[in-house]
């Protein structure tokens, strides 16, 4: 990034992007956390390669506040193979009596603690494996950590979100850990995602239109899946679909 470019830039943003693309082509390890695409599948690369590359506004125009409000949080965008050897995706659904975003398929993930770290480097890939586990009972010895995504914002709820990029190379048993707070987990093999037939225009009653997906018996919107549809694109899996295929969501979502 040139001079130019960083200086509409705050220092969190700087200190953040000089952590999303720290793994290009190495490994990078700062207080015990480790960041690497080294021996990843090929047919993650695209993904990796859009990691490195994308800029927030190419993700959503919702981005983070300038004056640094928001409550700092992390998900896992974590790719596995099933036992078919089809590259997959891990999703959760939260429970329906959830204060926020209640009932939504998201990624795992949630607001960093103060052990997480520093939100502008490590705090975020922390975060997104502690609550994974918390969320799922997953291993996090069985993932890597490859690519992190530019921070961006949910309006609605007020959080400042932090993709983080892993490969599951080690499955380990997953689950609703506490149904107060999980309905269920399940994972969404990606050729279904890629598949125009599982995709959607979702309308929310504000007049909102936005990405949606039919999957796994859940309808798939908001923040997580205009983050996989962006992702689709710029990795290069997006196949054309029809856009005026419209489902509209409940007043009370």
């Amino acid at each position: 990034m040139t001079g130019a470019d960083r200086s509409g830039l705050t220092d969190r943003a700087v200190a953040a992007d000089e952590v999303r693309r720290a793994a290009h082509g190495a490994t990078y390890e700062d207080d015990g956390v480790v960041l690497s695409t080294a021996g990843l599948p090929d047919w993650l690369e695209p993904v990796a390669r859009a990691a490195r590359t994308v800029r927030p506004q190419q993700l959503s125009r919702f981005l983070p506040p300038s004056d640094g409000r928001g409550r700092q949080s992390a998900v896992l965008i974590l790719f596995g193979e099933g036992a078919d050897g089809r590259p997959e995706l891990l999703l959760m659904e939260r429970a329906g009596s959830l204060r926020s975003h209640a009932g939504q398929p998201s990624f795992p993930g949630g607001a960093l603690d103060p052990e997480d770290g520093d939100p502008r480097t490590t705090g975020p890939l922390r975060a997104a494996l502690r609550e994974a586990e918390e969320e799922t009972g997953l291993d996090p010895a069985g993932v890597q950590l490859f690519g992190v995504l530019p921070s961006l914002y949910i309006p609605v709820s007020q959080f400042v979100v932090t993709s983080v990029l892993g490969w599951w190379h080690t499955p380990s048993p997953v689950g609703a850990v506490d149904p107060a707070e999980t309905a269920r987990v399940f994972t969404v093999p990606v050729a279904d995602l890629t598949d125009p037939a599982h995709r959607v225009t979702v309308v929310h009653p504000s007049g909102h239109h936005g990405p949606g997906f039919t999957v796994e018996s859940a309808l798939v919107w908001g923040f997580t899946a205009g983050v996989i549809d962006r992702l689709l694109h710029y990795a290069g899996w997006e196949q054309p679909w029809d856009r005026s295929r419209e489902v509209p969501l409940d007043w009370r979502a």
